[in-house]
Order: structure tokens, then C-alpha cells, then sequence
């Protein structure tokens, strides 16, 4: 793609956007475009081998004016301190879209998984997790997973926490094992929340999703389950893809036969029912009503999006339109769900994962997922009020336009502390 876009300053554009439409002071807005502290620390662990090795991770608190810092720790090569600045105040704003009372955090480690045992990973892990211990804590910053990472590593982070701080403290991290603490519910909701908010789309332009084509870019948790849903609900899915490519049928694929192909198989390529093998490109450029984004950033850029055919684009990977595109789309009147409400039922049923660790107390996966249709169809309706009462020109703008204003009011509220 001709176009990198820096995933921090697109956050900042993004404020700067909403920024116009809020009754905040520019001081204030300049306040929240930034991080309130950023870890880096390097880590230096025995291999297999007896050797020692030295990786470079992030951890960034962006703001906690609404509550303890929330955020994934992903493991990936190009990990760098700007994208972990930005998915932190992604996760501000996501956490205040969806008005839940938690703040923004990100965290990272500059490695490929693939390369090391998992041995290696859990020292790894546990180093990162001891460097974080006088960070986080179930008031200060609760840790989740995110690219690479799953519910082994929460794991490792918490027994690590709970060993040197000498307690019992499982929502000291979310997206843990159901045997650890964790939540029934939290596998599915980033790409539950993605449907759900789709559908609420589809609904608010007067149509109805169940009639809908869709085109899944990234076979992960999030993509094929997101796959699944809106199948369920009745639409047809005509092209998904993974980092090996993509596949497309007119009439449809199977979303759940297409995921055990996976599973056996390593890609999606391949795959005997499919019409014909296609590029990640051409998957985000094909017309359909549906287009669900659920790879990493910069998916879309701006020359890409003047080819972009989709209708509603329901974003279920954080910052896969640039700015430069979101222009584009905006132009074309296309429809995009932002990722800060599309993929928060990550973060939301994460915040539910915590409120049982504190209580004690669990609840059933029926029970989770009503919360999470509950506060993500409210927060549509948020969304779509202030793009109405402000004239905006696209929901993303509508998002931020929400959340800035209650996370300014959460920091003016409690004044200014010497």
C-alpha cells in the first residue's frame, strides 16, 4: 500500500476531529491526545539453548480519569512505542463510548512468537509480568490479551502478580482460562460486538443484515467469529481471508467448515469449496453490503478505499482505516462502525470478567452476552444521536464526539490535583 500511516498521530486526528463538536478547552483536548506515562523496558531471558536473549516491551497508561488503565498486551515484530500509544488511547475512548468506568492502556513486546517454545514464552511472559507487578493491580491497570496472546499467557501474567505481591488477586488481569477466573463469554465478544453493532447499522439505514453479503479480511478469533454470528443471523458470506490469502464463492462459504479447515490445514487457502483464491486486496475491494476489517491497522488506505465497494464497513480490528481513507469513504457515503464501539465487547466483557473477580461471583454466558447486546446497542444509539444533533460527517467522528466529552467531564469533575 502506498500509504503508512502512523497509528498515533491518526488518533490525534481523530480528537482534533471530535474536537470541534465538544464544549472541552483546547488545553484540555491537547491533555487527552497524549499518554500520562509510557514504560519501556527491556528484558533479557534464558533461551532453551542456555543463551540469553533481549527483547524491547511497552507498556502505556493513557489515561485514567474514568477508572483503572485497560488494555491488551500483544506479542508481534513490529511492535513499536507509537502503535502502543495509540491502541491505549484507542482503548480510552473505547472504554468511554461503551461508558463503562475503566480508562485506556496498551501494552506490548517487540517479538514472533513463532520463533520461540513455549517455555521460552511463559520466562518471557513472567519477566514482562514482574517488570508490570508494581504497575497494575485491580485499581491501578488490569491487563488483557491481544495480538499473539491468549488466555496462557493472562495466566502466567496473574500467578506471576499474585506469587510476588504474596495474594489472591484474579481481576489483576481479564481474558484469563474459565478455571483461573475468567469470564463464559469473553472468546466470542470482540466478534459479537462487531455483529451486533452491524446489524444496528443495517437497522438505522433502514435494512435488514439478515439480506446482507459480507467479506471478512483475517480468519482470528475476532474475524471468523464475527463470520459465524452474522451467519447466523442469516447473511451470506461470500469471502474471508488470513495472512496466506483469501477465498471467495458467489453463493457463500461455510464459516464453520472453513474454520476447522484451518485448524487443520495452518490457512484458509486451499479450502475445496471455494469458487476461486483471491489477495487480502482484493477481499477489501469486492462488492458487498458487509465489509468486516478484523486483520491489523492500515488495512485501508486512501488509494485503496477509492475501491472499496462495500456499503457498511464494521471494523473488528483497531485503526484499519487510515484517516486519509476514512475521507474517502466518507465521500462515497460509506457507512463505517468505528473500532472503538465495533470490537469493544472485548474490553466489555472483560470489564464484566473483572466485576465477578472482585464479587466473587459468576455469571452465565447468557447472562454476559445480554449485558453486551445491552450496552452495545446503547451505545449505538449514543453514536447515532450525536451524528444527528452535530451534523457530522461520519459515525467515527460521532464516536469520539461521545467519548472525548465524557472523558474531558470524568477530569473536570475531579479538578486539578498540585
Amino acid at each position: 500500500m502506498s500509504e503508512e500511516a502512523n497509528p498515533f498521530e491518526s488518533l490525534q486526528s481523530q480528537i482534533d476531529a471530535a474536537a470541534e463538536h465538544v464544549d472541552v478547552d483546547e488545553d484540555v483536548i491537547e491533555r487527552l491526545k497524549h499518554p500520562e506515562r509510557v514504560l519501556e523496558t527491556n528484558l533479557t531471558v534464558e533461551m532453551d539453548d542456555g543463551s540469553l536473549e533481549r527483547f524491547t516491551a511497552f507498556r502505556s497508561q493513557f489515561n485514567g480519569d474514568r477508572g483503572p488503565y485497560k488494555g491488551g498486551i500483544r506479542y508481534h515484530p513490529n511492535v513499536t512505542r507509537d502503535e502502543v500509544k495509540a491502541l491505549s488511547g484507542w482503548m480510552t475512548y473505547k472504554t468511554a463510548i461503551v461508558d463503562i468506568p475503566l480508562g485506556g492502556g496498551k501494552g506490548g513486546i517487540i517479538i514472533d512468537p513463532a520463533e520461540y517454545s513455549e517455555s521460552e514464552l511463559e520466562r518471557i511472559t513472567r519477566a514482562f509480568a514482574k517488570e508490570l507487578t508494581p504497575m497494575i493491580g485491580v485499581d491501578r491497570d488490569v491487563p488483557a490479551p491481544d495480538v499473539n496472546t491468549g488466555q496462557r499467557e493472562m495466566n502466567w501474567i496473574k500467578d506471576t502478580y499474585e506469587t510476588l505481591e504474596n495474594t489472591t488477586e484474579p481481576g489483576v488481569i481479564t481474558g484469563k482460562a474459565i478455571d483461573s477466573g475468567g469470564s463464559e463469554g469473553r472468546v466470542e465478544a470482540t466478534g459479537r460486538s462487531t455483529v451486533i453493532a452491524a446489524r444496528e447499522a443495517f437497522d438505522y439505514l433502514g435494512e435488514d443484515i439478515a439480506d446482507a453479503t459480507v467479506a471478512v479480511q483475517g480468519y482470528g478469533n475476532a474475524g471468523w467469529i464475527a463470520a459465524k454470528l452474522v451467519e447466523d443471523l442469516g447473511a451470506t458470506v461470500v469471502a474471508v481471508s488470513d495472512s496466506s490469502g483469501g477465498i471467495y464463492s458467489e453463493d457463500g462459504l461455510d464459516a464453520r467448515e472453513v474454520k476447522a479447515f484451518k485448524n487443520e490445514t495452518g490457512s484458509i487457502t486451499g479450502y475445496s469449496e471455494a469458487d476461486e483464491e483471491i489477495s487480502n486486496d482484493d477481499l477489501l475491494t469486492l462488492d458487498v453490503d458487509l465489509l468486516i476489517p478484523a486483520a491489523l491497522e492500515n488495512a485501508i488506505d486512501a488509494d485503496l478505499a477509492e475501491d472499496v465497494q462495500a456499503d457498511v464497513i464494521s471494523e473488528a480490528a483497531n485503526g484499519p482505516i487510515t484517516p486519509a481513507a476514512d475521507e474517502v469513504l466518507a465521500a462515497k457515503d460509506v457507512v463505517v462502525i468505528p473500532d472503538i464501539l465495533a470490537n469493544a465487547g472485548g474490553v466489555t466483557v472483560s470489564y464484566f470478567e473483572w466485576v465477578q473477580n472482585r464479587q466473587r461471583f459468576y455469571w452465565s454466558e447468557q447472562r454476559v452476552n445480554e449485558e453486551l447486546e445491552s450496552i452495545i446497542v446503547d451505545s449505538f444509539d449514543a453514536l447515532t444521536d450525536a451524528y444527528e444533533e452535530c451534523d457530522l460527517e461520519n459515525f467515527r467522528t460521532a464516536a469520539y464526539v461521545v467519548s472525548v466529552q465524557r472523558v474531558a467531564d470524568a477530569f473536570e469533575q475531579a479538578g486539578t490535583f498540585p
